[in-house]
Formats: C-alpha cells, sequence, structure tokens
C-alpha cells in the first residue's frame, strides 16, 4: 500500500519550514506499515518563501520519504489546491492536513488506525464529545461549531465536525467524489458529498489547537457565506429529492 500526505500551502513559509521536524520523523515512524510514503505539497500562489521552504524540505527528506512539489501560478483557493494536491498524489489511503499542525501530525498514525476495512473515510473531530480545544479564538470557533451543527442536520447525526481538513481517505473516494468549492467550503463538500453517495465515514476524536506559527487564511464573512449556500442547497437536495446524492454544489463566486 502507498501512502500519500496532502497539504495545501498559502504563504506557510515558516510552517513548511518546520515539516521536516514535526512531520518527517512521524511519516517515518510509518514505514512498516506502507510500502512508500510521499508528501505532496501545493504551493497556491504564495507571495513569501513557501516553494524555497518546499525545495528545501524536498532535498532533506532523503531516504524513506518521496516528494513532490506543484505550484499555482497565482492563489487559487484551498479547494482548488486540495484538488491539485489530490490529484497529484499516488496512494491508496491519502491523508490531508494543514501544514500548520493545528492537529498534530503525531495524531496521524491514530488517525490511520481508525480506516478499518468497513471504513472509506476518516474525518477529526474536535466537537466529538471525546475531543477538545485548545487556545483556539472564540468567534472561528462560534462559526465551526455552529455549521457543524447544521450539517449533522442535514446530513448525518452521528458525525459532530464538519469542517476539519485533517483526514485520511481511500483512494476511490477522491477519484470518484466531486466538489466544486474553490475556497474553505471544499472539505465540508467532499465529506459530504462522499457520504451522500454511499462512502462510509468515521470520525477520530482529537484535539484542535491553537497556531503557533503564521496566520489563518481563512476569510470568515466569504466562508460563512460559501457554507450558508451549500446548506440551502442541502436543503432543497433533502427536500425534493430533485438532486441525486452526490451532486457537487454549486460553483461559489471566484475567491469564495
Amino acid at each position: 500500500m502507498r501512502l500519500s500526505v496532502v497539504i495545501p500551502c498559502f504563504n506557510e513559509e515558516a510552517n513548511v519550514r518546520a515539516l521536516e521536524s514535526r512531520l518527517g520523523p512521524v511519516l517515518r515512524g510509518l514505514a512498516d506499515r506502507f510500502e512508500t510514503i510521499e508528501v505532496v505539497l501545493v504551493d497556491d500562489g504564495s507571495r513569501d518563501g513557501t516553494w524555497a521552504a518546499m525545495a528545501a524540505f524536498a532535498a532533506s527528506a532523503g531516504d524513506g520519504l518521496e516528494v513532490t512539489l506543484t505550484r499555482h501560478a497565482a492563489n487559487a483557493g484551498l479547494g482548488q489546491a486540495m484538488r491539485t494536491g489530490l490529484a497529484a498524489a499516488t496512494g491508496d489511503v491519502l491523508v490531508t492536513t494543514d501544514s500548520d499542525a493545528t492537529y498534530r501530525f503525531e495524531d496521524i498514525p491514530a488517525l490511520l488506525d481508525v480506516l478499518g476495512p468497513d471504513v472509506d473515510l476518516v474525518t477529526a473531530s474536535p466537537y466529538h464529545p471525546d475531543g477538545g480545544v485548545d487556545n483556539v479564538p472564540s468567534f472561528r470557533l462560534l462559526f465551526s461549531r455552529g455549521a457543524s451543527l447544521i450539517y449533522r442536520l442535514l446530513v448525518r447525526r452521528d458525525v459532530f465536525t464538519w469542517t476539519a481538513l485533517f483526514r485520511v481517505y481511500r483512494s476511490r473516494v477522491v477519484r470518484t467524489v466531486p466538489f466544486a468549492s474553490t475556497g474553505f467550503l471544499a472539505g465540508t463538500e467532499l465529506l459530504v458529498n462522499a457520504i451522500d453517495a454511499g462512502f462510509r465515514a468515521a470520525e477520530f476524536p482529537t484535539v484542535l489547537h491553537a497556531r503557533v506559527l503564521g496566520v489563518s487564511k481563512a476569510k470568515i464573512a466569504r466562508t460563512v457565506r460559501a457554507h450558508l449556500g451549500f446548506q440551502g442547497h442541502l436543503l432543497l437536495r433533502r427536500v425534493t429529492g430533485a438532486l441525486p446524492p452526490g451532486t457537487p454544489a454549486t460553483p461559489e463566486p471566484p475567491g469564495a
């Protein structure tokens, strides 16, 4: 089995420079579980030294890790960066994660453990009763918790967190499930459409931490609008039955 770890980055020079010490040992510790392990880094049109930091990480990776670098000429949004990274990944199992370690890389082995024979994807869940949050600004939690509550009502009540990027997928999920968002809605849309398409999802209760390096790129107002639009789309899908399961969200305005 091949493992791919996909990390989209936008102006994340400091966090990419920390990947060798933060992520490298975790992945090398999985060498007995996977035939090959690759890291796919996507530079989404960064204006700082992110690309140079990626190249340095690739050069220092050494034996045990394959590193694939890809780059957007201009910032295209998290959703497009995810599509680019997932398309470049060659793994049978794919992990997606932020570069900022707000979900700890040390949790990757435990996340993978939840991917049993009857599970197609696993999502990190700080809002699960056994999860938690550490020093994250309350205004971000208010939006994220509220959005997740609405998705629980619209899609599946036993999934507590819908907004995390930190996940593991079997390759058949990302190869067959569409998602149209260009922005921070993308991860939620992919999870919803995968469940609607019949794939089996599980949660991994974990802790969401505050950033240590860099700043968040999320635009709260824009992200809220995107989620509200998608939730309206889902409500229509449920009420009328006019849209088949797995139908992607209506494309957002540029930059959403």
